[in-house]
């Protein structure tokens, strides 16, 4: 079976051929059928293929658009999680497939090295890697010995466990039990384990676990479910045959709170068992490598977690709550590295982004590199931390050092993208942040700055199809919080952008009166202003009062963010910044000379 499936309308032959041969010269194999006579019966040999390819491609033209096959095929892609768009002559693409990324393929010339070649090749890698297949371009995967290892890896979904404990707040803890079993089993060189963004999107569904094992290529799929109450915890866990269905493996357990960590350990060396595979020492130890021994702090740094992974960088409270959770971890065990380094994120967001008057999270960074130097996490956030005072260098080596640990981290590409960003390196940015937004399904806003950037670097069509993206985030996440005013904030900007300006100044209204202090939702409601509705007195009066209050990051951000350059002229826009920085010199400097 081949790595890409090609879907195309028939006419387009001549132009999907190049297409297909310059894919093939990177090292994929293709599969599009291109020698089948049309009367040929051949449906189960194109929906084997289908199924199997570790991505498709489907290549929408005014053609292909109106073919019931091609949007069959690209339906059934979507929903196996494996479908790649990219158009011509800009074709318009079916309801239920608009809010995937799309890629612009007019005018790539068939040059491999053009933007939107590179552009495709870049969602194809991240595509067919997550999928288990070789994840960089240029390298075949029939000859690779490291290809082949992969392919003898034994496959498996770890499915977000259940909360039984009759407590929605308790819902922090079965994710992270759910998310260390994750992070165990991917220890073992001998499985491939799905990513946790991937299994986290089948959260609170009734699945058909030999559906899930076919959509995700695996063979194995581990599901089960969490009750804790006071000091006792009791955890049942299933190992399914993806093929039949049929139970592998299971067990129940009733324990003390104390006992958590051995009982992961216990949950991760059964499922290797019953696999019947070994467990190197190495691997061993890397497992039973916590992080602390102290439940109490463990349990804190899980409430710091889901904070952190479900919230929004403009909301506050929200990093307000991590510093303090974190705080308290570190003060029961003082050599929690995890801890450390998700309190600076905290703090650098309160500092830069808020203008609190608190730690800027260098010394929290640095207290956890002490403690733990192969933290990818760690590194990143010094990073972030050093590039706000303009460190770049020194940022860039840490940067390098957290790629290197942990190159699918999703707060290591983050980090990775704005640091670009403030280096005016957009389309090295657009990678990252394209990689980070596919490992967090509630991620705003890497969407929204992806579409700014393809905005400033002319590729209005790919700032249109992340708009669409941003907005069926938004969507959901408006279904579970109608309140939600960051959601309305990206959203606005992505109706803005995609020309629905009725729309968009509905949300605009409506946040505003919901939550009037989100600064974010006035800083992004002022870009689409600014950008997209051309209204430049109205985006003035909403910079105002984010300008009076927000810290330095935020102030730089705006200095250098491509939202606003049409406001730089403006003598009222240069008063606001001029005004920020004068507000903002005393703090930024005694920052400086703490830790310069």
């Amino acid at each position: 079976m081949a790595d890409v499936f090609v879907s195309y309308a028939r006419s387009d032959k001549e132009r999907v051929a190049p297409l297909v041969a310059a894919i093939e010269a990177q090292g994929w194999t293709v599969w599009w059928d291109p020698e089948i006579d049309a009367g040929q019966q051949f449906d189960d040999q194109i929906e084997a293929e289908l199924k199997a390819a570790k991505a498709v491609l489907v290549v929408w033209t005014p053609t292909s658009a109106a073919s019931r096959w091609v949007r069959g095929e690209a339906r059934e892609a979507a929903d196996l999680g494996t479908l790649v768009p990219v158009r011509f002559d800009g074709a318009s693409l079916p309801m239920d497939v608009r809010a995937i990324h799309t890629t612009e393929l007019d005018g790539w010339g068939e040059d491999t090295g053009s933007r939107p070649f590179q552009s495709l090749l870049r969602a194809l890698t991240a595509m067919i890697a997550r999928q288990g297949g070789p994840s960089s371009i240029g390298n075949p995967a029939s000859s690779s010995p490291a290809a082949a290892g992969a392919a003898d890896r034994i496959g498996i979904c770890v499915l977000p466990f259940a909360n039984m404990s009759g407590d929605p707040e308790q819902e922090y803890f079965s994710d992270g039990i759910t998310e260390d079993v994750i992070t165990d089993l991917s220890k073992v060189s001998a499985l491939a384990v799905v990513a946790r963004n991937t299994a986290f999107t089948f959260k609170g569904k009734s699945v058909d676990v030999p559906q899930v094992a076919r959509q995700l290529k695996v063979s194995h799929v581990l599901e089960g479910s969490v009750r804790k109450a006071g000091q006792r915890v009791r955890i049942t866990a299933q190992l399914i045959d993806g093929a039949g269905g049929s139970h592998v493996w299971a067990e129940r357990y009733d324990r003390d709170l104390n006992d958590i960590f051995a009982l992961q350990d216990e949950i991760s060396e059964a499922i290797v068992k019953a696999l019947r595979l070994k467990l190197l020492p190495e691997e061993k130890k890397a497992i039973e490598q916590r992080g602390t021994d102290t439940v109490e702090a463990y349990n804190l740094y899980l409430m710091a977690r889901q904070s952190y992974v479900t919230g929004h960088e403009a909301d506050a409270r929200r990093s307000d709550a991590i510093t303090r959770l974190c705080s308290r971890a570190t003060e029961i065990d003082p050599d929690y590295a995890q801890a450390w380094a998700l309190m600076a994120h905290g703090q650098m967001i309160l500092r830069f982004d808020h203008g609190w008057t608190s730690d800027d999270g260098l010394l929290a960074a640095e207290r956890a590199l002490a403690l733990d130097d192969n933290l990818a996490e760690a590194h990143a956030i010094k990073a972030r931390i050093l590039a706000e005072y303009e460190r770049y260098e020194e940022a860039s080596v840490e940067i390098d050092i957290a790629l290197r640990l942990n190159p699918e981290s999703y707060e290591v590409n983050r980090a990775v993208a704005y640091l670009r960003f403030r280096q005016h390196r957009l389309e090295d940015a657009i990678g990252y942040w394209e990689k980070a937004m596919a490992l967090m399904d509630a991620d705003f806003n890497s969407l929204a700055m992806l579409r700014t950037c393809y905005t400033a670097i002319g590729d209005l069509q790919a700032a249109r199809n992340v708009a669409y993206s941003l907005i069926a985030r938004a969507e959901v996440a408006l279904a579970q919080d109608p309140n939600n005013g960051t959601a309305m904030a990206y959203g606005a900007n992505a109706l803005a952008t995609v020309g629905e300006a009725a729309r968009a100044r509905e949300w605009m209204g409506r946040a505003l009166l919901i939550d009037p202090d989100n600064m974010n939702a006035r800083y992004n409601f002022a870009c689409a202003l600014t950008t997209e509705l051309k209204e430049t007195d109205a985006a003035l009066k909403l910079l105002g009062p984010v300008l009076e209050k927000m810290g330095t990051g935020f102030l730089n951000h705006a200095k250098t963010d491509p939202d606003l350059d049409p406001l730089r002229d403006d003598p009222r826009f240069q008063a606001m910044i001029a005004a920020a920085e004068a507000r903002l010199a005393t703090t930024a400097g005694a920052g400086t000379q703490k830790h310069g």
